[in-house]
Formats: structure tokens, C-alpha cells, sequence
């Protein structure tokens, strides 16, 4: 009996000590493959590779994005060119319609007096829309003769000495948009 007692306690203390064991085992494989299924270990060159892949797709994008932009600001340019003149076209109608008027008037007029006048009405209604655009008209005779605002034809002799380097008279007027010079006068200056 003592022998089967102490079978029986060496029975127990072996399944005690294997259930000991399996128990961790199980819970140290059961520790690696949380770890294998949290974080992978990776290879330096495969974190590489990761990260190359990463910035290329980031490059990749930025790239579409940035010729989305492109092709986008290109269309705009090309339909503000367009449409840049619309506004000072169609304030320019207007006068168009009174130079119809004035030409239906001009085939009954007898006298020249009144076609004078109408024609006048109109080149300064049509000043006053281009003045409101910001066109200006350049003054010229009698001003220092400047490169950047006239164009010389031709040179004459001064008729007084104060005229000399003077812009004498002008061929053509010289006009500004916004103070930027858009055509230089055509001038005639005094030596």
C-alpha cells in the first residue's frame, strides 16, 4: 500500500509538473504568436521597401494633383483671355448704335452743322467710356521729349531756343491704360 501511495504521489507530481509545463509552453506560444500578429518582425530592407513604396504613391499623387493643377490654371488663362475685352466691348455697343444713328442721319441731312455736332457727342461719349476703363490721352506738345512716352519721327529747328529738346507738334496722340503706356505719340521734336 505504501508503495502504490507513493506511485500514486509520483503519478500526481509528474502530471503536476507536465501540466506545469504545457501550461507554459502554451502561454509562451500563446506570447509569440500575439507578438508575430501585433508586429511582424521585419527586415531593415523590408521596412525599406515599405517605406519606398509609401513615398512613391505620396510622389505619385502629388504629382496628379499638381497637373490637375496645371491643366486647370491653363484653362482658366485661356478663357479669361477670351473673355478679357467682353466688358469694354460691350460698353463700346453703345456708341456703336449712336454712330448707326448718326450715319441714318447723315443720308437726309442738308445741313453739316447738326452731323458735326452729333459726330462730336459721340467721340466724347466714347472718350468718357474709355476714360472710365482708364485710357488717358498723353499730353504732349510743348513737353521735354521723353523715350519711354514718345516715338520721334522726325527733328525740326527749334522756332525759339526754349523749344529745343521740346516735342514741337504731334502725328499721332500717345494714349496710357492705368498709367502703363500703350501707344507712345508719334511726335515731331524741336533742335
Amino acid at each position: 500500500m505504501e508503495n502504490n501511495a507513493e506511485a500514486q504521489v509520483t503519478n500526481e507530481e509528474t502530471t503536476a509538473a507536465q501540466n506545469a509545463a504545457a501550461e507554459q509552453g502554451g502561454a509562451e506560444s500563446g506570447a509569440e504568436e500575439t507578438n508575430t500578429e501585433a508586429t511582424p518582425e521585419l527586415s531593415v530592407e523590408e521596412k525599406l521597401k515599405q517605406e519606398n513604396a509609401a513615398l512613391n504613391d505620396k510622389y505619385l499623387r502629388l504629382f496628379a494633383e499638381f497637373d490637375n493643377y496645371k491643366r486647370r490654371t491653363q484653362k482658366e488663362r485661356i478663357e479669361l483671355l477670351q473673355t478679357a475685352g467682353k466688358d469694354v466691348i460691350v460698353s463700346l455697343l453703345t456708341i456703336l448704335d449712336d454712330f448707326d444713328r448718326a450715319n441714318k442721319a447723315a443720308e437726309t441731312a442738308v445741313e453739316v452743322g447738326p452731323i458735326k455736332e452729333g459726330v462730336q457727342l459721340v467721340h466724347n461719349k466714347l472718350m468718357s467710356v474709355l476714360g472710365q476703363k482708364g485710357l488717358k490721352v498723353m499730353e504732349s506738345i510743348n513737353t521735354p521729349f521723353d523715350t519711354d512716352l514718345h516715338e520721334a519721327i522726325t527733328k525740326v529747328p527749334a522756332p525759339s531756343e526754349e523749344l529745343k529738346g521740346k516735342v514741337i507738334d504731334e502725328l499721332e496722340k500717345g494714349y496710357t491704360l492705368n498709367e502703363k503706356v500703350i501707344r507712345f505719340a508719334k511726335v515731331v521734336v524741336g533742335s
